[in-house]
């Protein structure tokens, strides 16, 4: 019978959440199959609850807690985690890693969440209300909160490369482009932040498909993050990471210099967002 897997605590207040599931169950004398019994879920879920990378609503999390007999531990600590949890378990693990990142690289089809304003945010998420658990409140509120990395004393080296639709793709109108462009641009003048645009004309076939993402962590190398529609992952395979690396490196060399960069979402800005004023 394989052991165990080891819980990490110290990572988040996702894994302690799980830790505690697991010690009230261990205590009790329950196997993961028959907690899950008790509570209406399969017995897999709860080993993924335990593990931190479970989404769970509060009505799980209360009748975890009125079973485990956690008088309100689990209910009270899920305040703290519930949004974090209720999120895609893939994208757990890359919210941990990003807040410990010192560098990241960045290729995007769409606006980075660290750089989105909230107007651009909500006209993003409005519409896949019905298909989420979560509200578009909740949404807002968690990327804002991720975005606080870069106000930090020491906020990590951010390189972004965007694919030039992205200037072009009108996301909650042209107010709220233009807003999104200014704040885009406001961020170019922080000394960690390096933008550039991969115009169309680029010959690089590998930028079609979805966006990428590659952390370095101290004392930990490179790990890299996909994300595509409805699903995401976070990869520590050495050989993938190379590849994807050199990707990158072959999109940065095609890509608008950020000077340049700069001069175009500018003159974007002008030609296709202009001014009330």
């Amino acid at each position: 019978m394989p052991g165990q897997k080891k819980l990490q605590p110290g990572l988040s207040l996702a894994a302690l959440y799980g830790k505690k599931v697991r010690k009230l169950r261990t205590q009790a004398g329950w196997t993961q199959r028959e907690l899950g019994g008790k509570v209406y879920v399969s017995h897999s879920r709860i080993a993924r609850i335990e593990l931190g990378t479970e989404s769970l609503p509060r009505q799980l999390s209360d009748a975890l807690d009125k079973v485990l007999g956690a008088d309100g531990d689990l209910s009270d600590l899920w305040e703290h985690i519930g949004y974090p949890l209720r999120f895609p378990s893939w994208s757990t693990p890359f919210f941990e890693a990003e807040t410990k990142a010192t560098r990241m690289h960045k290729f995007s089809h769409m606006m980075p969440g660290l750089t989105q304003t909230e107007g651009y945010m909500r006209a993003l998420f409005g519409p896949y209300d019905i298909y989420s658990g979560l509200t578009t409140e909740e949404k807002v509120s968690t990327r804002l909160g991720r975005q606080a990395i870069l106000d930090s004393a020491t906020p990590p080296w951010l390189w972004i490369i965007l694919d030039e639709a992205v200037l072009y793709r009108i996301v909650g109108g042209q107010e709220v482009m233009r807003g999104q462009l200014t704040q885009l641009l406001a961020l170019t003048e922080r000394p960690r932040f390096h933008l550039q645009i991969l115009p169309y004309a680029s010959s690089e076939p590998c930028t079609v498909g979805g966006s990428m993402t590659l952390l370095t962590l101290p004392h930990k190398g490179q790990l890299l993050y996909l994300d595509g529609i409805g699903a995401g992952g976070l990869i520590d395979d050495p050989e993938k990471i190379e590849m994807y690396a050199c990707a990158y490196d072959r999109m940065q060399a095609n890509a608008l210099a950020p000077v340049p960069t700069k001069e175009y979402i500018r003159k974007v800005m002008e030609e296709r967002y202009p001014s009330g004023d």
